[in-house]
């Protein structure tokens, strides 16, 4: 290069701005909106560490030239930005940001308590954990059951909604025994002694019958109204996803809990399509990832998956899922196939929004060798596997059942191709009211919570006996009046 065509480089580069040009695939289009999130380095997604960025090269460089593009360079001189340009500082992405939007959020944003409630057969105790928000007098109680491998705060967010519409609703979601935080311990016959030692060698299987989960939320909403010290239940709507489903249909059909309940609510669960989906439903399980590195890649993997595909209902009930693994302290250890009460007996950590401590992780699962301390992965709480047996019962008879039962019946589903034969036929004869939303996955009452809020709450006003409907006229909403002792409940 000649003397004059230095001086013309040298003319140019001074007139340039001084920061340099941003190399391709480091911002991606997704990530203008992560710009205005705050400073953040890129993450690898599986490994939550920091990834490199790429050696391809840039705009302003040739593999084809790389000779003369060192010469140009060279005689220009080298570019010294200044410190306040951060030239080498990690670029502002949506993976950081992505980061904070799949963090694990309290229950607390949701429910304004939660209550251990102890039950005694003769030969467990169960303490019953339940998320509560207790209704104003003579405000409605929306009781809610989740589905089987879920937890109470499947119906987080569904929750909020809910009060969003009707503030002096109260709302009450357990977990099921084997679930969530509800403890089951084994005790000795006729004593209120748990069984330890030899005495919990023997395989056992956790009783997830129909009859015991009936059982069960009839007892946690008795025990709830002694705790709360309400005089009488209020009225009450019952709600069940999936397996909740064959369990709120089960008490309204044996009436259980007597005229407190003013209708039901099934959702996405029918007698035919649950029968089938059963055939496939150990594939479904043996394909799901055995653990995690952590619980923000359990939520990312439900909602990548679109298992959830509402990001802040994952982010309040996927945590809830996963409990600490046990360190594999041989590479062949096959994971467990049985329930036993020590996994049942002692209550999880307490704080499900962050990752426990190695003090803590040892405490709960010691390692038998210093060489091999316990691994930081997660896995399910709940070993859905072991349920086969209890499988076909739950969702035998449901749509006769749920047909006959008495009170207001609510079935709201994913698709339309979920109804069986004899739910086309009460469908057509108007005994029940249905209502589809095509754009859910399996799991409604997460991927629409709004929606999902505004039927249930419509849903009980036409079945309130204190509350008249009447006809909309047109350009006009529905007016609400009070209406005569009597009108508005159906059989």
């Amino acid at each position: 290069m000649s003397e004059l065509q230095r001086s013309f480089a040298r003319a140019k580069l001074a007139g340039l701005p001084f920061d340099p040009p941003v190399p391709p695939g480091i911002l991606l289009e997704e990530d203008e909106e992560g710009l205005e999130e705050g400073d953040g380095g890129i993450e690898d997604e599986d490994n939550d560490e920091l990834r490199p960025l790429p050696d391809s090269a840039t705009p302003w460089e040739d593999d084809s030239s790389s000779a003369s593009s060192a010469s140009s360079a060279s005689s220009t001189g080298t570019i010294r930005p200044s410190p306040s340009k951060h030239l080498f500082a990690r670029p502002k992405g949506s993976l950081a940001a992505r980061g904070k939007a799949l963090e694990p959020l309290p229950w607390t944003d949701f429910f304004s308590q939660e209550l251990f409630l102890d039950s005694f057969t003769p030969t467990a105790k169960v303490t019953h954990h339940v998320y509560l928000t207790p209704p104003a007098p003579k405000a409605p109680l929306f009781v809610m059951h989740h589905g089987a491998g879920s937890s109470g705060l499947s119906f987080a967010v569904c929750a909020t909604e809910i009060k969003k519409l009707l503030p002096d609703a109260g709302i009450l979601s357990l977990d099921a025994r084997g679930h969530g935080e509800t403890v089951y311990q084994r005790l000795r016959p006729g004593t209120k002694e748990p069984l330890d030692g030899d005495e919990l060698k023997a395989e056992w299987v956790l009783d997830l019958s129909l009859e015991v989960l009936s059982e069960d939320l009839v007892e946690v909403v008795k025990l709830t109204q002694v705790k709360m010290g309400w005089p009488e239940l209020p009225s009450t709507i019952l709600v069940g996803h999936s397996l909740g489903g064959a369990v709120v249909v089960d008490v309204a059909k044996q009436a259980k809990l007597g005229n407190a309940v003013l209708g039901f609510a099934v959702l996405d669960v029918v007698e035919g399509s649950a029968m089938d989906a059963l055939q496939s439903m150990e594939t479904y399980l043996s394909s799901r990832p055995a653990t995690f590195p952590s619980i923000s890649s359990g939520i990312e993997w439900h909602t990548r998956t679109r298992t959830i595909r509402n990001t802040l209902s994952a982010r309040v009930s996927v945590p809830a899922l996963l409990v600490p693994s046990p360190p594999d302290l041989s590479p062949t250890a096959p994971p467990l196939t049985r329930f036993s009460s020590a996994t049942h007996s002692t209550s999880p950590p307490r704080d499900l929004t962050s990752e426990p401590s190695d003090e803590l992780i040892t405490t709960l699962f010691p390692s038998t060798s210093p060489l091999q301390p316990a691994r930081r992965t997660w896995t399910w709480r709940t070993n859905l596997t072991t349920t086969s047996p209890f499988w076909h019962s739950w969702f035998l008879n449901l749509s006769g059942k749920f047909l006959s039962a008495k009170g207001g019946k609510l079935l709201l589903l994913a698709g339309t191709d979920r109804l069986d034969k004899e739910l086309m036929i009460g469908q057509m004869q108007g005994k029940y009211q249905l209502q589809v939303f095509p754009e859910a996955g399996h799991f409604v009452q997460e991927d629409l919570p709004a929606k999902t809020a505004g039927v249930l709450c419509d849903f009980w006003r036409r079945n309130d006996g204190r509350v008249l409907i009447l006809p909309r006229k047109v350009g006009e909403g529905a007016v609400i009046g009070t209406a005569p002792s009597g009108v508005g409940r159906t059989g």
